[in-house]
């Protein structure tokens, strides 16, 4: 170990004294030498961080050419991975790693977001930073990039995984960018993904609107139907979705779902799907049983004391307290 400290110090050091003689080729070299010995041992990540390599990578994302920055990036994607708490300690790295998901550097930035995400306390304070979001929704938008989108799509279900982000990611319009590539993508690695978020996001009171803007409610029903989603998982996270928009929305969630025809009939062939996972299964007899449940004033509280189960036992839906359940 001792040789890797000596190594992580050597190279920060030269990374340091490049960067203080404003040299630039020799700055790039530095960046990518860390990059590469970052990538290749995983027992130099932690001590690179000790030794100060965060902020100097930190700058560079926003200082340095395409070449270094897409290098530094990736060294700090790489580094993440053992030394979290070492970046989000860094004064200005969030805003740093804002400004590098608008470049070509964005898919390494937003893979580095979503690592920092695998830590439950950071979700809040990243989930603080609108740009950050509004960054990573804009990279849904932008053209087509399989890596950048997956990997801007892990780090916004990591960001959603907070219950009081997903009103501000409505607000930044994730939900359009969201079904738009639904409609759009026909990757089933992609859609897996889109539909993974769209069921996380659907957890807050905010989404309906923004759901019932863009046809939501009917183009998740056509991928809960049979043979509507290219894979079992996204026909299952369609469901959840489903699910967790009646859970946030409340009766009038209930509502829009069942004025879509046939809803009911999609979402029990779901439940009663033998070649269906044990999962989605459960999601479907969950929301088949909200939607059988209502249509009547009388049965309202019922409702509301079945959707509180359910937030009850499952941890990732958010409560409707704050939802209408008025008709």
């Amino acid at each position: 170990m001792e040789v890797k400290l000596h190594t992580a110090r050597t190279l920060v050091g030269r990374l340091r004294g490049a960067a203080a003689a404003h040299d630039g080729a020799a700055t790039a070299s530095a960046v990518a030498e860390i990059r590469l010995v970052s990538k290749d041992d995983p027992e130099i990540r932690a001590p690179l961080a000790d030794a100060g390599a965060v902020p100097f990578l930190s700058a560079q994302l926003t200082t340095g050419p395409s070449a270094a920055s897409v290098d530094a990036a990736a060294a700090l994607l790489n580094i993440s991975i053992s030394a979290r708490e070492e970046l989000m300690s860094t004064p200005g790295l969030l805003d740093a790693l804002t400004a590098a998901l608008r470049t070509d550097a964005a898919h390494h930035a937003a893979a580095t977001v979503h690592s920092l995400l695998c830590v439950d306390a950071y979700r809040a304070t990243i989930g603080a930073k609108r740009p950050l979001l509004a960054a990573l929704v804009s990279l849904l938008r932008a053209p087509p990039s399989t890596r950048a989108t997956k990997d801007a799509l892990k780090a916004l279900f990591g960001v959603a995984l907070y219950p009081p982000n997903r009103a501000t990611l409505v607000g930044l319009g994730v939900v359009q960018a969201l079904f738009a590539l639904v409609m759009t993508d026909g990757r089933s690695g992609i859609i897996e993904d889109v539909t993974a978020v769209i069921a996380q996001v659907a957890g807050c009171a905010e989404s309906l609107e923004a759901f019932r803007w863009m046809s939501g409610v009917r183009i998740l029903l056509d991928l809960v139907e049979p043979g509507g989603a290219a894979t079992p998982r996204a026909r299952e996270n369609a469901a959840a979705a489903l699910l967790n928009l009646v859970v946030a929305g409340g009766e009038r969630a209930v509502t829009e779902v069942i004025a879509v025809g046939g809803a009911e009939d999609a979402v029990r062939e779901l439940a009663e799907d033998s070649a269906a996972s044990p999962r989605g299964k459960a999601k479907a007899e969950a929301l088949l049983r909200a939607l059988e449940g209502t249509g009547a004033r009388k049965r309202e509280h019922r409702l509301a004391d079945f959707l509180n189960g359910l937030v009850q036992s499952d941890p990732y839906i958010s409560s409707p307290a704050s939802a209408s359940t008025q008709g």
